[in-house]
């Protein structure tokens, strides 16, 4: 008899919830029992409240139960859930379970579905077609073929990836760099953790590539430091890369050479921005650099440089794998391709959704999201991070692409939507915003550094409620001098979270008690 085969994520989010305990509890009982099988830790599927999700190989596909504890294990093997009986838990077919059938995976096809570290299964589910796809071509076929696809910037700025990897092809030098910026630190933002720990080949694959394209020879993935596993699998994967000829100095035979290394950051926020994290590359301290010049022409040590996220790289072999128009014909507008929608804050189903660009707000958080947690109305929503803005409930049926949240004064940012209810205090997120403005300023430049130290001293003066409309007359000024004076994008978009909450929520700026109501 073939051993059965049980998968358990090894995703961090899933082992936070006892993953690790289940699997090896799992293998205890079927020990127990005399049956054999076969444990694969694979990556999450994105379904994050279904957590840890077990799933069993039958004849008739992957069946899911979710969410198993270590006291549900043994009542498993007694309802004979490795046949894919039926189980309080069971969730049927794992493809066919609406939250995850109804996606449009591109990036994330292959997690939760296979071992991240198994360079075989990463091949036998269309890994490596978009490297042996773009090998033949010349680089500026291959520059040419990722701009036809649209594809932008999914770091925060949506720049055309295509107008980047030109710039660096066509720059002179002795030596490239491509480097990607995994320093993943939205609030309410996974995605790139779940791509390096899930699919790590589908990164180092969208690297070389790039670098291919590019003429760089060596790469870097800057790792946040709040990443342990996903910088031992990057490593892992590299290792495994290099002795299947996907990296090193005759990739696959073809004469082309690439070499990549993990470099971890030391948690700094503001190394998220390109230039600061060059600086911390280098081995100096996170700074946000004067531009021009710009990374592309003079980047790390002085060398033209690609600098993408994870979720940009992750795109590309899709790309070459299927084709631009493949890619294009998703999405919207100038916003093609998919985004991967991560839900996060007061969210009943909190995960990862993927979906062309222009699908509404409310489908995804009242659709895949369920609502919120506490079951109570949603007043606001934050989309793209702590500096982004907050999105009124009654706005939530606008389509999330860049142009349409644009147009309303927010940005799509790294993809992440936080939901808050009905009782939350928009005077106390707009402080959030400028205090961790404060907190993670790198300080060169005065209208962020100065800008948001002042702003905190003046939201405690409003939410004590002293001098309120004085004070938000002076936080209004503040926030158009951080808007438009600061050097990046950590002052220059921290007005929007303030000014929306102001906007939008003005009744909360204004039920303060003054201060000499208050009691100490």
């Amino acid at each position: 008899m073939n051993a059965i085969t049980i998968y358990v994520p090894i995703d961090s989010a899933a082992r936070s919830v006892g993953a690790d305990d289940v699997a090896e509890v799992i293998q205890t009982e079927a020990a127990k029992r005399g049956i054999e099988i076969k444990l694969v830790r694979n990556g999450t599927r994105g379904m994050l409240w279904l957590e840890p999700l077990v799933e069993v190989a039958t004849p008739a596909g992957r069946i899911a139960y979710g969410p198993v504890t270590v006291n549900d294990v043994a009542g498993l093997f007694k309802a004979d859930f490795l046949k894919g009986s039926p189980h309080h838990l069971s969730r049927g077919l794992t493809d066919q379970i609406p939250w995850l059938k109804s996606q449009e995976r591109l990036t994330f096809a292959r997690l939760g579905i296979t071992d991240p570290l198994n360079p075989d299964d990463y091949v036998a589910h269309g890994g490596l077609a978009g490297l042996i796809k773009a090998l033949p071509l010349s680089p500026a076929a291959i520059v040419a073929e990722v701009a036809e696809s649209g594809l932008r910037g999914r770091g925060g700025a949506g720049f055309p990836a295509g107008i980047k990897w030109k710039t660096v092809h066509d720059a002179v030098a002795d030596e490239k760099f491509v480097c990607c910026n995994a320093d993943e630190g939205d609030s309410g933002t996974f995605a790139d953790r779940m791509v390096m720990e899930d699919d790590p080949f589908m990164l180092i694959e969208g690297m070389t590539i790039a670098a291919i394209a590019t003429g760089a020879t060596q790469g870097y993935i800057y790792v946040r430091s709040e990443y342990p596993q996903a910088k031992l699998h990057l490593e892992k994967a590299i290792a495994i890369a290099l002795d299947h000829k996907w990296l090193g100095d005759n990739i696959l035979g073809s004469g082309h050479r690439f070499h990549l290394d993990v470099r971890v950051g030391a948690g700094a926020y503001v190394c998220g921005e390109e230039t600061a994290m060059l600086e911390s590359l280098e081995g100096k301290r996170g700074i946000v650099r004067d531009k021009p010049p710009i990374p592309a022409l003079v980047g790390l040590w002085g060398k033209p440089t690609l600098v993408n996220n994870v979720l940009t790289l992750a795109s590309v072999p899709v790309i070459l794998a299927k084709g631009a128009a493949f890619y294009k014909n998703y999405g919207v507008g100038k916003s093609l391709g998919t985004q991967a929608f991560q839900l996060a804050g007061n969210i009943k189903q909190g995960g990862l959704v993927e979906k062309s660009f222009g699908v509404s707000l409310d489908e995804l958080i009242n659709g895949y999201g369920g609502g919120t947690h506490t079951g109570r109305p949603i007043r606001a929503v934050q989309v793209g991070g702590p500096l982004g803005s907050y999105v009124p409930a009654h706005q939530l049926t606008i389509a999330a692409d860049y142009e349409t949240l644009t147009s309303i004064g927010a940005i799509m940012g790294h993809g992440g939507i936080v939901v808050f209810d009905d009782t939350v205090d928009m005077a106390r997120q707009a402080h959030f915003a400028m205090e961790f403005c404060a907190e993670e300023s790198c300080g060169k430049c005065t209208p962020c550094r100065i800008g948001s130290t002042r702003g905190v001293e003046v939201m405690n003066h409003i939410i004590a409620g002293t001098k309120v409309p004085e004070n938000l007359k002076l936080l209004d000024e503040l926030c158009e001098i951080m808007a438009t004076g600061s050097l990046c994008a950590m002052g220059g978009l921290t007005p929007l979270p303030v000014r929306s909450a102001m906007t939008h929520f003005p009744e909360d700026f204004h039920k303060h008690p003054p201060a000499t109501q208050r009691v100490a």
